[in-house]
Formats: structure tokens, sequence, C-alpha cells
């Protein structure tokens, strides 16, 4: 769970999660959850010395909100409207190579997705110009579909894990603004 720094115009500092907004103006102080739409907590007076409350009433809201929320994962499951083949999405191809004094070769590229690091980009061979034939190239794309199909689960459960770590430290930090 990332938390940055809030420091208000009393002098208090809070460490504040994502998602968690600080709104203060000539007639309202507080702090306001932005998460599935939006939820005002008030201090109550201009002194700041409701806010460490709110703070923990609106952390607790957004771990309500949270909770009720799946893990997101930002991978693209259909293919982009501008794409010219009928391939599926992270599979392109194929690719022609040819490397100096060698016969052309066919191949497909793979984006395999890895969560919080670089995705990982593999080529499957299709053949040569001298091997290629039509069950190579549906071989090739079966087996592409395989190593992104295994990829983006692998993705969706890193990322399911994640979400469960974040509401996990959501909830002991909502705990922690209560205590003190």
């Amino acid at each position: 769970m990332k938390l940055r720094e809030v420091t208000l115009p009393t002098g208090q500092s809070f460490q504040v999660p994502k998602g968690i907004q600080r709104i203060d103006s000539k007639s309202t102080h507080g702090w306001q959850v932005r998460c599935q739409g939006t939820k005002f907590f008030s201090d109550g007076d201009g002194d700041g010395a409701g806010a460490q409350l709110s703070l923990a009433n609106a952390t607790h809201e957004l771990l309500a909100r949270a909770s009720t929320m799946p893990a997101t994962h930002g991978l693209k499951l259909s293919p982009n409207a501008n794409k010219t083949s009928d391939l599926p999405p992270g599979i392109s191809g194929p690719i022609v190579r040819q490397r100096t004094g060698r016969v052309q070769t066919a191949i497909l590229s793979v984006l395999l997705p890895r969560f919080g690091k670089t995705a990982a980009v593999k080529t499957v061979h299709i053949g040569s110009e001298n091997t290629y034939t039509v069950e190579k190239y549906y071989s090739a794309v079966a087996k592409s579909v395989e190593m992104r199909a295994a990829a983006v689960a692998v993705y969706e459960q890193e990322a399911a894990k994640a979400h469960r770590s974040t509401l996990i430290a959501l909830k002991k930090h909502a705990q922690a603004l209560r205590s003190h």
C-alpha cells in the first residue's frame, strides 16, 4: 500500500493512503475518499483536533469500498481495433527475419506480462522459407496462445495477491489510526 505524507496547516503530519485526499478551505476541513465515488469526512473544526479520527474513518471507508472491488490487472483481453491481423492480443506476426547469409525465417512475437515487472517478449519459430507450412503456422499460433494464457493466469494471480496484501495493510493502517 502506497502512503504519502500530508502536513496540515496546523503542522500535524499524517501518512495517507492513495484514494484519500485532504481538503482544507475556509469553511471545510477534512478527508475525502475518492474511490467508487466520493465521501467526505469532516474534522469537525478548523483546529485539526479531529483530523486523525476523520482520517481513520476515511481509511475505514476506503477499505470497505476497496474490498468490494476485484483486483484490477490492466491487461487488454481483446485485440486493439487497429490490429490488422486476427491474432489474439499480445501475439504479433508472422514476422519474417533474414540474417546475413541465411535463409528467411518466420516467427510469432508473444508478449508475456509479468506483474510488477516489464513484460517479457518471446518468439515462437514457425519455419524457414524452405520449411514454412500452414500447419506449422497454426501450430505456432496455438503454442503462442498457450504461452500467453499461462502468463496472463500467473499475472492475474499475482495481481489478486497484491490486492489482498493492500487490503490487509490498509486495515492495519486504519486500526493504527484509531488506536492513537
